[in-house]
């Protein structure tokens, strides 16, 4: 590790830990000042000076992620994120490397499901060279053809080998029979089927379609000047060609309606894996905070109800969760916990127990006040860092939500009362309706679990690709 990188590490885990700390102990977040700005060609800019720290954090979202994917082709938004770094116009994959080592820099790309994330960290008095390197890999990417083989095979092996590890392709298949045909339902890494198909022209046409100055907002965050860094953006960003059309609005994925199970057949496991749940909530629905107060009970830290029961009191699994995947639009919600083939039915029993008692019982006054406390004092180190500030104001940004979501959260969560939870247990978390997935061996748990749904479906893990099955 470089002395830049060292300095780095120590600066941003000491010093932001320091300011955010008294903030935390004042109990008044406070989400600090920025300005917004629009360049020329549309592109939108966010800029956070804090001083004190000599640290320059730079978070772009481009509005393109799997769901921008054609048809046939998922995960072409991840692979080209993935590609942005292997070789430009001026430089090669080794050349940017060494660049960004020799002034200690961080940089990655990555597809969600929403939009890809490109960022970028550096020391104050490197920035001149970090934006250089930043604006290189967004502006001028070659996508070189060696780089492109390289890393759809990489894709593809790293997916086969998931594979083997059933707990890493759990939400996979999950969320691909949840949302069936709807684009949540897709890889954000694509399959072993899409990956194939993938040719660089693809890459071209997705990066010439979708990484444009009106689709990318750029956050940065950290100590510079801003009216200088102004001038550095406009310089630097301001000759990006403002060509191509908003992507059309994505509609809502529907709730599945009755009981449906997807079996996953593994035949070399030794335990099951599982996810039930339904269409969850969206990140800006008007009951977020509320949800996020009763999860946290449910199923959302450690001594969570669903946690207490399948681990602490029966010893079922080591550990069993809750979560909402919100997104631009509704995404996931679903319990998960695994355990051995022979107590899955029991194991799911009491997940299915544990969530009618939710419903039948609601919430007690002391774990309400509890999951309060809990949520306050895990929320502060999520706005520590510089780069975890331009990420918060990017995605807010991205999602219209204002810095009331950060200044107001303590007064929202105080205001979620005991009939409060009520209402959002019975809007929110799933009872009748139930989507199940197993991953496990079928030849033990298949007869044991019809008892969960009529509609039924199998396929083997062996088999390319999530869901649907091949031939579906």
């Amino acid at each position: 590790m470089s002395g830049n990188q060292k300095t780095m590490r120590f600066l941003t885990t000491f010093c932001f830990s320091l300011m955010f700390t008294f903030v935390a102990e004042a109990q008044t977040l406070k989400l600090p000042a920025h300005e917004k700005i629009t360049l020329k060609n549309g592109m939108t800019v966010l800029l956070m000076e804090k001083r004190g720290v000599p640290l320059v954090s730079f978070a772009a979202i481009v509005k393109a992620g799997s769901t921008a994917d054609p048809v046939g082709q998922e995960g072409l938004a991840s692979v080209t994120a993935g590609l942005l770094r292997k070789g430009t116009t001026r430089r090669n994959a080794q050349k940017f490397a060494e660049d960004l080592d020799f002034i200690g820099a961080s940089f990655g790309a990555e597809a969600s499901t929403d939009f890809t994330s490109v960022s970028a960290e550096c020391l104050t008095k490197d920035m001149d060279k970090g934006l250089d390197l930043l604006g290189d890999a967004m502006l001028h990417p070659a996508f070189p053809q060696p780089e492109v083989d390289k890393l759809l095979s990489q894709s593809i092996d790293g997916i086969k080998a998931a594979k083997d590890e059933a707990q890493s392709v759990v939400l996979n298949y999950y969320y691909g029979y949840l949302f069936g045909k709807h684009p949540y339902a897709r890889s954000e890494g694509g399959d072993e089927l899409s990956l194939a198909r993938i040719k660089r022209d693809a890459i071209v046409k997705f990066y010439e379609t979708n990484y444009t100055p009106g689709n990318t907002i750029l956050a940065v965050a950290g100590e510079f000047n801003a009216a200088q860094l102004k001038a550095k953006l406009e310089e630097l960003f301001g000759g990006w060609s403002a060509k191509g059309a908003a992507a059309p609005a994505l509609a809502a994925p529907q709730t599945v309606k009755g009981k449906r199970l997807l079996l996953v057949d593994k035949p070399d496991s030794t335990q099951t894996f599982f996810a039930i749940g339904n269409v969850g909530t969206s990140v800006t629905d008007p009951d977020r905070v509320a949800i996020r107060v009763v999860n946290t009970i449910f199923g959302g830290r450690f001594t969570s109800q669903l946690n207490e029961a399948l681990r602490v009191e029966s010893g079922l699994t080591y550990g069993a969760q809750s979560f909402f995947d919100s997104k631009k639009q509704t995404g996931a919600f679903a319990i998960f916990s695994y355990t051995k083939n022979d107590s899955t039915v029991q194991a799911i029993d009491l997940a299915l127990k544990v969530l009618d008692k939710l419903h039948r019982e609601g919430v007690t006054a002391d774990e309400l006040a509890s999951a309060k406390a809990y949520i306050k004092g895990q929320f502060p180190p999520t706005i520590e860092t510089s780069g975890q500030l331009a990420r918060r104001i990017a995605s807010n940004e991205f999602y219209g939500l204002t810095d009331d979501e950060i200044n107001q959260l303590e007064s929202r969560i105080d205001a979620v009362t005991l009939p409060v939870t009520k209402q959002v247990i019975e809007k929110h978390f799933p009872a009748d309706n139930l989507v199940f997935l197993l991953i496990g061996k079928a030849t033990e748990i298949r007869p044991a679990i019809e008892k969960y749904a009529t509609q039924q479906d199998t396929r083997k893990i062996s088999d390319p690709g999530f869901w649907p099955a091949p031939g579906k």
